[in-house]
């Protein structure tokens, strides 16, 4: 009997989306249909790779890790080497990195885990059982205050979490955020004994760089995932609901005033955490759309900045900002001076900086010009002095940006996967992390489920 020719729907072009067309595509049948809705008039996501004063500048994402906790290649690495863009990567000079403290800017402590000192002298008692329970989860910076004190968490493990996630360590979840922590913290009965574990379970190779990123920007992978996809690209049109039909799934599609609809066997939502709960709940899946929809988001605004060739700056790639400084300001990237690729003889010198944390919105409502304006005093401030004025600037708005994963979000996730109806699935960052490879794992994951349930259906 004749197979009849199978149609997906990954609604989302993110880079979770783009990478599980990518697996579809290479892993079913080769007449496999494949339709890629994104809402917004560009593919990416959080993606974007734009130009300042002539240079290579990323107004989102500006990197990926190479390895896995394992040691093997990321799930970002595997996938720009599928794509034929494992010669492009490119990796940040050594450069060290700095927090700001007291109006000063310090090197980064060695020996860390995302903050949380591996050796610690004071108070850390054993008190004969594990830091957690089995199945526990807490905030980073409950455990971390419990056993370290309040300024390790301060002025060391909120920096960093803000830098990745903008958001604040006594509202994120140890499980998500930190694993191999959380997983060391339910069999050690010490901080330090656990963040030692932590750090031994993760596979480092001798002279292997720890970041890259694709030479020529990020929308160099974008496009190449997009084009091994072979999908047909839909911009620019909504996906408002999802119905369940006797053979798959009814899309409806476009402006209210003029709706219509198409009919596809399987389905990818790989949308933020609100649209994926409105389209669940549109197909009647409320458990689901409860346990998706109640994940928060932190808004966050990047400024970048062409700043003349003699600038001085201090010697470092970058550094981050703890909340205590009272600045908008939470991070700042040198680029020029982190990627050796960007830097021109005679040209400008580029910073990133990076404003806003979670409850701090109303902050970022300025305009572009005091935003602008802002981040370069709060800059000149950190960094002992008044810098020049800048050639050219921009500001890039990601607004509901980030998630903000509380305690218990893996449970949260695998009940709403596991009360997925047949033939849907779930990829992105509202689910499995943020950065690259967990987006670009994430993608992958939900089509092999999906490649299956065709296979079998």
């Amino acid at each position: 009997m004749e197979s009849v020719r199978k149609r997906v729907a990954v609604v989302g072009g993110g880079i979770a989306g783009l990478a599980a067309a990518v697996r579809i595509r290479d892993r079913a049948p080769r007449d496999t249909e494949i339709i890629v809705y994104e809402q917004s008039g560009v593919l990416g996501g959080k993606l974007r790779t734009g130009d300042l004063a002539g240079a290579t500048v990323e107004r989102g994402a500006e990197s990926f890790l190479v390895s896995a906790p394992d040691g093997t290649d990321s799930a970002a690495v595997r996938l720009a080497r599928r794509l034929g863009l494992g010669d492009a990567l490119v990796h940040p000079s050594a450069v060290p990195a700095a927090f700001a403290t007291g109006g000063r800017l310090e090197p980064v402590p060695a020996g860390t885990l995302m903050g949380v000192p591996r050796e610690w002298d004071g108070p850390d008692h054993d008190d004969g059982r594990p830091l957690l329970g089995p199945d526990e989860d807490v905030t980073v910076g409950a455990l971390v205050r419990a056993r370290y004190g309040d300024e390790v968490v301060d002025r060391l493990v909120d920096p960093l979490l803000g830098g990745v996630y903008a958001g604040r360590a006594d509202r994120l979840s140890l499980t998500t955020t930190l694993p191999a922590l959380a997983a060391a913290a339910r069999t050690e009965h010490t901080l330090s004994a656990a963040v030692r574990t932590a750090q031994a379970a993760s596979v480092r190779v001798p002279g292997r760089p720890v970041f890259a990123t694709v030479a020529g920007g990020l929308n160099r992978l974008v496009a190449a995932a997009a084009a091994a996809s072979s999908a047909r690209i839909s911009l620019g049109l909504p996906v408002r609901e999802l119905a369940r039909t006797p053979h798959g799934w009814r899309l409806l599609l476009g402006p209210v005033p003029a709706p219509h609809t198409d009919d596809v066997d399987a389905v990818v939502l790989a949308v933020p955490a609100k649209p994926a709960a409105r389209l669940l709940a549109s197909a009647h899946d409320v458990a689901g759309a409860e346990a998706v929809g109640a994940l928060d988001y932190a808004s966050v605004a990047l400024v970048g900045m062409a700043l003349p060739p003699d600038t001085p700056l201090p010697e470092l790639s970058g550094f981050l900002v703890p909340p205590g400084e009272g600045t908008l300001v939470k991070a700042a990237t040198f680029v020029t001076r982190k990627w050796a690729h960007l830097r021109r003889d005679g040209g400008p010198v580029i910073v990133r900086a990076s404003l806003g944390r979670a409850g701090e919105e109303e902050l970022l409502h300025r305009d572009d010009a005091t935003l602008i304006a802002l981040a370069h005093d709060e800059l000149g401030r950190l960094t002992g002095g008044p810098l020049p004025p800048p050639a050219a600037a921009w500001v890039q708005r990601w607004g509901g940006g980030l998630p903000q994963y509380a305690p218990r979000h893996p449970e949260r996730v695998a009940a709403a996967r596991a009360g997925l109806a047949p033939g849907l699935a779930l990829a992105g960052a509202a689910y499995d992390g943020v950065g690259i490879p967990a987006c670009v794992a994430s993608g992958e994951g939900a089509a092999d489920d999906l490649c299956k349930y065709l296979e079998d259906s």
